[in-house]
Parts: structure tokens; sequence; C-alpha cells
């Protein structure tokens, strides 16, 4: 399963280069620079959500499985994938970047090397379809 970003009203952005220490760092230095969350407009940041969502008044529901709760929301840039348990994602336009920050209560801390190891992680790859976590 690949998670496609795609959008229709902009251009894809360059990942920022992220900028190196130089060689004779302090280690403490080096090891807080690596913990460092992701930021920027580069960044793609994931949120679990096992509620149910309503937008514009409608439940959100899968067009795949017919789930109601047990959601991922990942955010890249200005734009907001809903991702389902059986592994159906879409581009939800009624959620704003700033929408997603409000959700976001505790930031989570893990960091992963890819959207699919993320999603393969979390569980949203389709390995649990038709599971609720509670």
């Amino acid at each position: 399963m690949t998670l496609v970003l795609r959008t229709t009203d902009r251009t894809a952005e360059p990942a920022p280069v992220l900028p190196t220490l130089p060689a004779g760092t302090d280690p403490l230095l080096q090891l807080e620079y690596e913990m460092q969350q992701p930021s920027g407009p580069g960044a793609t940041r994931c949120l679990s959500h096992p509620a149910e969502m309503a937008l514009r008044g409608m439940p959100v529901r899968c067009s795949a499985c017919h789930a109601r709760r047990d959601w991922l929301l990942i955010n890249h840039g200005r734009n907001v994938w809903i991702v389902c348990r059986c592994s159906n994602q879409w581009l939800e336009p009624e959620i704003s970047r700033t929408d997603f920050d409000a959700l976001i209560a505790i930031p989570d801390h893990r960091t992963y090397p890819s959207v699919e190891e993320g999603l393969a992680a979390l569980g949203f790859d389709g390995a649990f379809a038709g599971t609720y976590f509670e």
C-alpha cells in the first residue's frame, strides 16, 4: 500500500535540507539535534483519531469498508488525508492544517523513516481491516 500525497492546487515542493552539525561538536548537542521532531513545510505528521468524526455535519465513513471511527489523520503541508484501518485513504479538503493542529493535545514523538513504514507500524496498512481498537 502506498500513500499518494497529491494535490491539484500547487506543485510539489522539494524537501528541506536539514543542516548538519560540524564534526567536532559536543555529543550531547548532537544527540539533542538528532532527537528533534521533523518540522517545517516538508514535515509529515500523523495523528490517531479513534472516535467518530463529523465534517459539515455528516459523519465520516470509509467508502471501502464503511467504518465510522478509528482513523489516522496525516498532515503534509496544507493538506490532510484520512486513512482507514482497511488502508483506504483520501484527501479531506474540509480539514485544514489549523484544524489538524487543534486536534493535537499531546504530540506523539515517534518518528518513522517513511509514511509507509509509519502506516505499517500504526496498523493502518490494511492488516487490521475491520478491527476497532479501543
